[in-house]
């Protein structure tokens, strides 16, 4: 058995892992997935992460098969900045920095996502890439240049239309049009070759 080629990134509220292997059947593709560990299989290739960093939702993450890449979305069950996908077993627990649901005000807060300020978090966390890097791992590179120039260049309306639309469509959508994507929750939209399935579908 090998280890497949993958990498990641984050918000606070999902986690976008990218496994790097070309033309999978899915059908073939085995994914399984608990609250605390991650587990594929394809041919010769396994991926095992447990235990994860922290705990994810199951029924809401999701999957899709490319041509070069599965990638699957983990939703997180507590918001916030894992780092590493494993957790370090020497590492004590951390304290909740996030508010009770018995604190209204939090509450509220919560409810009116700053996707300006997510979008910053995002381009601070995200490590510099070049597209000469493998072809495989450019789609990525590439479309985090794009994403920083656009963005860069956009007004405050552009911006957070930019970061709900990518978020919300699982990074298979991306518009500038707020007045648009802030009425209603924007849909996955797999490319031409990929598939979306949900867990356990």
């Amino acid at each position: 058995m090998t280890t497949p080629r993958h990498d990641f990134y984050e918000t606070d509220e999902k986690l976008t892992l990218s496994v790097y292997l070309k033309n999978v059947d899915p059908n073939e593709l085995k994914v399984d997935i608990s609250e605390t560990s991650l587990n594929l299989t394809y041919g010769e290739s396994t991926l095992t992460l447990s235990p994860l960093k922290g705990d994810i939702k199951t029924d809401a993450s999701d999957y899709t098969v490319g041509k070069v890449k599965v990638e699957i979305r983990l939703v997180k069950g507590t918001p916030g900045r894992w780092g590493t996908l494993v957790k370090d077993p020497t590492e004590e627990p951390e304290l909740s920095a996030f508010p009770t649901a018995n604190d209204p005000v939090a509450t509220k807060r919560k409810q009116q996502k700053n996707w300006e300020a997510v979008t910053e978090n995002i381009l601070k966390s995200e490590k510099e890439k070049t597209t000469n890097e493998d072809p495989n791992a450019g789609g990525d590179a590439a479309l985090n240049g794009f994403f920083q120039n656009l963005y860069q260049g956009a007004d405050e309306d552009s911006r957070r239309a930019m970061l709900k639309s990518f978020q919300e469509s699982g990074g298979t959508t991306l518009s500038t049009n707020w007045d648009e994507v802030k009425k209603e929750q924007v849909t996955v939209k797999p490319p031409d070759g990929s598939e979306w399935r949900k867990w356990g579908a």
